[in-house]
């Protein structure tokens, strides 16, 4: 059989898309090629489930405008389908002067980009909110929630599957085969011939693409995000999410206390160059991975511009104390032993040739292909709207002939 579409990659983007193509165009063929078990191993299982509002990214972006969208949509689809969520607000803390007037541009930003509920807070009204919050001055963004977003992913597959949707799990990717009419994608569990492809393939997608003969102008660059947990006792000392202002100079938002669904406080990450692309421990290596990195021109860029900030993340990595003091800077109280490690996540950031740091959403179209090479953070918050741009981008022709739901 040739299915008419074949997504690869089952985290929550791929399997956004392919519930929605399926509740849409009832009788098209689609399936989902998936590597691991099960669904949402790897970037979608391990963030923090927090849903975010939209207030860092730039006016006009395509991560702002379906950011926004997608904490919205999120929400009433938890609510739909019972899944645990909380809209439970977050703090931006500024700890001194220089980062207090940084806080109006991001009320600036998030005003721009359709936000409402902003306020911007002195050192008491920020402790009526966060008791034991340290800092000078705080922005408040109130639509910032949390959910789980393996549960969520669930229930896309679930949805997609009930529609007439397929999901192969234990199906990498080793190569494709392409004919006039068709591609034909090899993986471990046998060959599936479709008439396009979707590859949402997370932190290997830019692999996927050069292996289908692509180039996507970067390289994807693993960086482990390393959590520490904070004790059960000490846990009534954060209610909701507490962040510091970011570094406008890079994409990570810095150590932060997060609130999980399921009721536990975490506090991280570092952001370590992981030596392995799905590398959650500092032992994990790959020495084919690690020099695929290590050869790039546009990380070797980067690196040559970032390394005095890269270091200073690895030695946080290294010197939990260092760490701790991070956190102090938010919530005063913690000590060393009110912190034990936690879990890790692997973020895809991607690099371009000349070491920029790519920032917003990209998509890269081909001949019968369509690559999604860089969807970070807030893409599980934002899953939904990008599930419906990468529809927009699929050619017409995949669906004449199937009548619209």
């Amino acid at each position: 059989m040739t299915y008419d579409i074949a997504v690869i990659g089952g985290g929550i983007v791929g399997l956004s898309l392919a519930m929605q193509v399926s509740e849409r165009f009832p009788g098209l063929r689609v399936v989902v090629l998936e590597k691991e078990a099960g669904v949402a191993q790897h970037q979608t299982g391990h963030n923090s489930g927090v849903i975010h509002s939209g207030v860092y990214y730039k006016e006009g972006s395509l991560k702002a405008r379906l950011c926004v969208a997608g904490a919205r949509e999120m929400v009433e689809f938890c609510s739909r389908h019972g899944i645990p969520h909380e809209v439970c607000g977050k703090l931006i803390v500024a700890v001194n002067s220089e980062e207090a007037a940084r806080l109006d541009e991001l009320l600036a930003r998030g005003v721009a980009n359709g936000l409402v509920g902003l306020r911007l807070l002195s050192r008491e009204e920020m402790l009526e909110i966060e008791p034991h919050v340290g800092g000078v001055r705080a922005l408040h963004v109130p639509s910032t929630g949390i959910t789980d977003y393996a549960m969520v992913t669930a229930k896309y597959a679930e949805i997609a599957v009930g529609c007439g949707a397929e999901v192969k799990t234990n199906a990498g990717v080793v190569g494709f085969d392409r004919s006039q009419s068709a591609v034909v994608v090899k993986t471990r569990a046998g060959e599936f011939s479709a008439r396009y492809v979707v590859n949402c393939a997370g932190l290997y997608s830019d692999r996927v693409a050069r292996m289908a003969g692509d180039d996507p102008g970067m390289i994807l660059i693993p960086f482990r995000g390393e959590y520490y947990d904070l004790a059960a006792a000490r846990q009534w000392w954060v209610r909701g999410l507490i962040y510091p202002v970011p570094d406008p100079r890079y994409p990570f938002l810095g150590v932060h206390f997060t609130r999980r669904i399921h009721g536990n406080v975490d506090a991280g990450p570092n952001a370590v160059l992981a030596f392995r692309r799905e590398g959650y421990r500092f032992r994990d290596f790959d020495l084919g991975e690690t020099m695929e990195v290590i050869g790039d021109a546009g990380f070797r860029a980067m690196a040559r511009r970032h390394w005095k900030n890269g270091l200073a993340e690895f030695r946080r990595s290294l010197r939990k104390r260092e760490f701790v003091q991070s956190c102090q800077r938010l919530v005063p109280e913690v000590r060393m032993e009110d912190m034990t490690p936690g879990g890790s996540g692997v973020r895809a950031q991607a690099v371009a040739a000349d070491g920029a740091l790519v920032d917003d959403f990209r998509f890269v179209g081909r001949e019968r292909f369509l690559h999604v090479l860089n969807v970070p953070s807030p893409a599980a918050t934002a899953s939904l709207p990008i599930g419906r741009e990468i529809l927009k981008m699929v050619p017409r022709e995949i669906f004449q002939g199937f009548k619209v739901s």
